[in-house]
């Protein structure tokens, strides 16, 4: 029987990371597309997810037997902090429906992302899977976090009561092609990249928030992608699993900005303010569950994927998601 892989949030960075994946790697590899497998790559613009109806309509029209459940409604920290209920409920209803219909439809295996702000903000680090629900999440994105929690009880209920195969991955900080560019509401690589670019097209200095000392696990969205579809074929416990580099990878802000102003060919004055404040030093993740399950995996290096991801973005920028606030020209 061929296989149908519906990927929602199918147009976003991490769902063009599989897609540039399952174009890519040579046929029947291991990440690569199998025989008689039809890959399809949805975007809100087809169905509004909140809304059970046209969740439902979706199923109905591409019948999958997976489904990647990558869509949600995000923002940075400052929309999580202004639009808690929003973030909360909306995100709720897309999961809530993304499972329900899988589950109507005999779908074989739901993988839902994570995100690793699920995890409690006072805890021991590193993180690891058993400690998702061993405290509140941090104030800041409460909404978002209990939401994407939630996805993690679904899917033990439905395992228990119906005996879905429906599990979940949590990635860590994810970064490549087609990520959101825009200053206002990204995340720390590409707001960094569009600043960087801004201060060079402008000779403008470029100035980083912060003192540039915290510590962070940034994982390139075509290696995400590589094991999310790792995950689809090879992963069927309900309990999440972990997709990061190792505790050892952590890249200090500063270290992510030098490697930004050599990709960019930035030549400025390059400062950091460390008037404003840091956020947290670090907060480390195990993949220790991950490289035991896959028998090892090689990720690209940090320069090289953030030269990628650079090269992108200079290439595409008229059409990269950049915000309203930048100047186009």
């Amino acid at each position: 029987m061929s296989n149908i892989v519906l990927v929602t949030g199918g147009t976003g960075l991490v769902g063009k990371a599989i897609k540039h994946i399952i174009d890519t790697e040579p046929e029947g590899s291991r990440f690569g597309k199998r025989d008689g497998e039809t890959w399809i790559f949805a975007s809100s613009s087809e169905a509004d997810l909140r809304d059970p109806a046209q969740t439902r309509q979706l199923y109905e029209k591409y019948k999958p037997t997976h489904v990647i459940h990558l869509a949600a409604l995000v923002g940075g920290l400052f929309k999580n902090m202004k639009y808690k209920l929003t973030f909360l409920r909306d995100n709720i209803l897309i999961n809530d429906n993304v499972l329900h219909a899988a589950y109507e439809h005999k779908t074989t295996k739901v993988i839902s992302c994570l995100s690793t702000c699920v995890f409690p903000d006072k805890v021991q680090y590193p993180l690891d899977e058993t400690k998702i629900h061993s405290g509140p999440p941090h104030e800041s994105n409460f909404g978002y976090a209990h939401a994407k929690r939630m996805v993690d009880v679904q899917n033990h209920a439905y395992k228990e009561e119906f005996g879905c195969n429906f599990t979940s991955a949590i990635p860590t900080n994810v970064f490549g092609p087609h990520d959101n560019f825009d200053l206002e509401d990204s995340h720390v690589i590409p707001g960094l990249i569009h600043k960087c670019y801004l201060a060079k097209k402008n000779g403008t200095p470029f100035v980083v928030a912060g003192t540039g000392k915290p510590l962070r696990q940034f994982i390139f969205s075509y290696d995400l992608a590589k094991l999310f579809i790792w995950t689809l074929r090879e992963y069927d416990d309900v309990e999440p699993v972990i997709l990061s580099v190792g505790e050892d990878e952590e890249v200090s802000i500063k270290a992510v900005a030098d490697a930004i102003v050599k990709a960019v060919g930035f030549q400025g004055e390059y400062t950091f303010d460390t008037a404003r404040a840091d956020g947290q030093f670090r907060k480390p993740a195990s993949n220790k569950k991950l490289l035991t399950l896959i028998g090892g995996f090689e990720f690209t290096p940090f320069d090289k994927a953030l030269d990628i991801t650079v090269k992108w973005f200079l290439e595409n920028y008229h059409n990269a998601r950049i915000g309203s606030l930048a100047n186009r020209s």
